[in-house]
């Protein structure tokens, strides 16, 4: 069974992020804006996959551990905590994403301690909470399976598939906030709001360097997005050889890997 962890009834702004993916500098953008904006660190909720493409996963991990709040279990947490061969991100053999995966998920894995480990894998498969008198569930990707992409253009029948089965878990609930496609939007599915809050360590491959992630307050979302220094994550990356192509979409905006998108959203 799924380990969830509830949180209660939370009061004021929440901040919704996912895929720090290594990404350090934006990672520290994202504390920075968090910290101005008076966010608690109990509040700065993210969806997973804290180490991915870039140059510094271990830095990433302490960050987190130091600056944000919860945060649940992305696909990248579970293989890591395991020691596993690779990401897990269910990635077809053969594909651009497939094949690209094996360079940065090997460094990511060799520069990590036991403690960066112990970490990943103490992180929930669920969270909840309540806010404005509604009640969220957290989870990465989907609800039968960690790494799958849900996309903006997804059908309302794989959606509500993931809702039943969340709502055999847990019950009645009124959202769902999500990660793991690398994209922020929302849905409304038969009363229930579906939020992904995209992710800050990787442009969402519309052709701008600004990442994003969202805040709920006041019952409403709001997506916004984030500045960082994005030279200086292309240059940790281009020190340590992690020159496969990411580096170059944290610039251009434009991953890499198309072939995950569905068509209809390929470049």
């Amino acid at each position: 069974m799924p380990i969830v962890k509830d949180l209660g009834c939370l009061e004021g702004p929440v901040l919704l992020f996912g895929g720090p993916y290594s990404n350090l500098h934006a990672l520290e953008a994202m504390m920075n804006w968090a910290d101005k904006a008076g966010i608690a660190q109990d509040q700065r909720i993210c969806t997973g996959d804290v180490v991915a493409y870039c140059a510094e996963p271990a830095a990433c991990i302490d960050l987190m551990a130091q600056k944000s709040g919860p945060v649940v279990a992305g696909n990248c947490e579970i293989q890591l905590a395991q020691n596993a061969d690779d990401c897990g991100c269910g990635f077809a053999e053969g594909t651009e994403c497939s094949t690209l995966s094996i360079g940065w998920y090997a460094y990511a894995s060799q520069r990590l301690s036991e403690a960066n480990r112990q970490w990943c894998g103490a992180c929930p498969d669920r969270l909840l909470f309540r806010h404005k008198d509604k009640r969220y569930v957290v989870i990465h990707g989907g609800a039968g399976d960690v790494s799958r992409f849900l996309w903006p253009i997804t059908s309302e029948d794989d959606y509500w598939h993931e809702i039943s089965l969340l709502q055999e878990e847990i019950g009645a609930f009124d959202g769902v906030i999500a990660g793991h496609s690398g994209i922020a939007f929302e849905r409304h599915i038969d009363g229930v709001h579906w939020i992904n809050a995209g992710v800050i360590g990787m442009p969402p491959n519309d052709g701008q360097a600004d990442t994003c992630f969202a805040v709920l307050n006041n019952g409403d979302i709001r997506f916004e997005r984030l500045q960082y220094d994005v030279s200086g994550a292309v240059a940790a990356m281009d020190s340590s050889g992690l020159t496969q192509g990411y580096h170059e979409a944290l610039q251009s905006g434009y991953w890499p890997s198309q072939d995950v998108l569905p068509k209809a959203m390929r470049r």
